[in-house]
């Protein structure tokens, strides 16, 4: 090694340990930065699989209702009357006067099931009064629940059952719904939850109603007509009411 060779070799030694240096830090500033994105999207696939899997909890709340109902029916001849209350899931003691008196909370004691849905507010339920009294006349005996949804204007046209129920003009005998995360609902403990949105037309009407009920896909866009929404809504058709009954040997 010459003289010149051995005065540069401490240098290049030097710029090389340099260069190590800022290679190294820029490597743990990338890791850093990678930790943090990779932090933030965890985090935010986390609670939305939280939510899906809420929706899908209260979506199997519903159909073993739905089903239950269907086994009450099979066993009593009738479906049953709403809760007592929101504390009392046994089923009103008292016939329906009317279809008002047929709607509030699902009757979860007297069909041994989930009352509340994943977010813990009470399932809603109404019954036709007439299919809520022993025994039902097949061939008189009128359902008279309709679901509507929204078309692509925002007109309302029916999913299930017409402007006019009748004998020969099937609707619905029963309507069963969660009222979703937000908004309207009472929970388990009996208090009602207040509605702080602005415009959710359609839940407030499915809130209030006794006979016609709302179905709409999920959404916060409190601009499209009706506002928003999250009320998840299940039904059982008078066929399969009958059939079931009628398998059972209960259906005059």
């Amino acid at each position: 090694m010459t003289p010149r060779q051995a005065h540069c070799q401490p240098h290049r030694q030097a710029r090389w340990q340099a260069r190590r240096q800022r290679g190294a830090a820029l490597l743990l500033l990338v890791a850093v930065l990678g930790l943090g994105a990779a932090s933030l999207l965890i985090s935010a696939f986390g609670r939305k699989t939280g939510e899906a899997e809420r929706q899908q909890r209260t979506l199997d709340t519903l159909a073993q209702a739905r089903e239950a109902l269907l086994g009450f029916a099979a066993v009593n001849g009738r479906l049953p009357r709403p809760a007592a209350s929101a504390l009392d899931g046994r089923e009103r003691a008292a016939d329906c006067a009317d279809d008002a008196a047929c709607s509030g909370f699902l009757p979860w004691v007297a069909l041994g099931v989930a009352g509340s849905d994943a977010w813990g507010k009470l399932l809603r339920y109404s019954v036709t009064p007439e299919m809520a009294r022993a025994p039902i006349v097949s061939f008189s005996a009128v359902a008279n629940r309709v679901v509507l949804e929204r078309d692509a204007r925002g007109e309302f046209a029916f999913v299930a059952g017409q402007a006019l129920c009748d004998v020969s003009v099937e609707c619905l005998p029963v309507v069963l719904f969660s009222q979703g995360k937000d908004h309207y609902g009472t929970a388990a403990s009996g208090v009602t939850q207040i509605n702080t949105a602005r415009g959710n037309l359609d839940e407030a009407a499915n809130d209030r109603a006794s006979r016609s009920f709302i179905a709409r896909p999920a959404t916060d866009n409190a601009a499209l007509p009706g506002g928003a929404f999250d009320d998840m809504l299940t039904w059982i058709t008078l066929p399969t009411l009958y059939q079931r009954m009628r398998a059972a040997r209960n259906l005059p």
